[in-house]
């Protein structure tokens, strides 16, 4: 048989991991890479993704590079992870989340994974089922609805109020949920917004999931990294009240994305997840997945427990230095609104006013010509589920963000619909 007319058996891939992989960043930003002018005047500034770990003034902790090496010249985690090694990393997640919540969660309440995208993939993968819903945030963060699509979820989306402080739109949550949905998806503090909710809204936040019989999936990669008048509080507080999934990770607080460690905590003192098997579920999906590199969790007891408090707060002041430098330059660039003030994560989104410009479509378009024109990179808004929004990370360094906020300034103003002001 000639092998054009062979009837191959494997030509119908799943679907579902076509619909999945629509829910990415990574297209658009291939996408933008692609208009850059590579060999132009002017360096790329790319405020488009939120890892400054190329940043001089966002390295990580020294403490956190000694622990690691430590580990390495050891020779003690070349092999696969031990159970004492697995144990000492897990009671050492346990305790730095225990210390800003009402109890103590142990060892067994933590499952490690490699980030916090896989973490993601867990949970989807345990609660995902054919008529199942989920609620996630509009604007959210795609992965979370990538992996829900993946593992057969009906998505249903609720707003988060820009007026409000970007705020979870709890009359639209209570409207959007039936006998079938399983679970709420916050991000605190939010990407892409920049928001930190109060205790009162996570309190709320906790009673209507409590009313409605779901659970919380509380997205907190950026805990702790808040630097305006709304402390954190991890939703984890409200465990007596609903039965809460906290997703983390070290790559945002100690600025080390490649690191890959991240964790699961079944934040549940009352134990439903336990009595409903999803804590049994979750145990098991992770034996069929892959560990964090072993040397990251023999490190992790001595990163999470010597890290010096001066690293942290370097960061928080760096963080609301550049946040202020984003928020001032963009109050000054015409046709673009910010409704909030980043308080806390790397991103803030900002709104296009397309009437003010003359030859801008959309948001896709603004960011293309932008990354033509001026060398810079910013997401659009519509690959996070807002159509002619804008996001932007501010974890930059502070002169590599001015100036790429003011090319951003200058590109609006050169295509603004009534021209060049007239200097008087």
């Amino acid at each position: 048989m000639e092998g054009g007319s062979r009837r191959w058996r494997f030509a119908s891939p799943n679907p579902a991991a076509a619909a999945a992989g629509e829910w990415s960043v990574r297209p658009y930003l291939l996408d933008l890479r692609g208009c850059l002018d590579e060999q132009g005047p002017r360096p790329v500034i790319p405020l488009s993704i939120g890892d400054p770990s190329s940043s001089l003034s966002f390295c990580t902790a020294p403490e956190a590079v000694e622990a690691v090496a430590a580990a390495l010249r050891s020779g003690e985690f070349d092999g696969y992870a031990s159970h004492d090694t697995d144990l000492a990393a897990r009671r050492a997640v346990a305790e730095y989340l225990s210390c800003d919540l009402p109890y103590q969660l142990s060892p067994d309440d933590v499952l490690l994974t490699s980030g916090c995208t896989q973490a993601i993939e867990t949970v989807m993968s345990v609660l995902g089922q054919p008529g199942a819903n989920i609620l996630l945030p509009r604007p959210g963060y795609p992965k979370h609805e990538a992996h829900a699509v993946f593992h057969n979820m009906e998505v249903r989306h609720y707003d988060l109020v820009p007026e409000k402080g970007w705020e979870v739109d709890l009359e639209a949550v209570e409207a959007l949920a039936d006998e079938n949905t399983v679970a709420i998806v916050i991000t605190n503090p939010n990407n892409p917004c920049g928001s930190v909710y109060t205790y009162e809204h996570l309190s709320k936040i906790a009673g209507t999931a409590n009313r409605l019989g779901m659970l919380v999936i509380a997205d907190e990669v950026y805990g702790h990294l808040v630097f305006g008048s709304t402390p954190f509080v991890p939703m984890g507080v409200f465990g007596e009240t609903v039965p809460v999934l906290t997703l983390g990770a070290i790559s945002k607080r100690w600025v080390v994305p490649g690191w890959r460690f991240g964790w699961i905590a079944i934040c549940d003192p009352k134990h439903i997840l336990k009595e409903t098997k999803v804590f049994n579920s979750l145990r098991s999906f992770k034996m069929l997945t892959s560990d964090p590199a072993t040397f990251i969790q023999g490190a992790i007891p001595h990163i999470m427990k010597n890290t010096n408090d001066e690293f942290f707060s370097k960061i928080i002041k760096l963080l609301k230095e550049t946040a202020e430098i984003c928020y001032s330059e963009i109050k000054e660039t015409k046709c673009i609104i910010c409704p909030q003030k980043p308080e806390g994560s790397f991103f803030m989104m900002v709104k296009l006013d397309l009437s003010q410009l003359s030859d801008i479509s959309d948001d896709v378009d603004f960011c293309r010509k932008l990354a033509k024109e001026e060398s810079v990179m910013l997401l659009p808004g519509t690959a996070l589920g807002m159509e002619n929004w804008l996001r932007i990370t501010f974890a930059s360094e502070p002169p590599k963000l001015k100036q790429g906020l003011e090319r951003v300034k200058s590109f609006c103003q050169r295509h603004l619909s009534y021209g060049v002001p007239s200097q008087h």
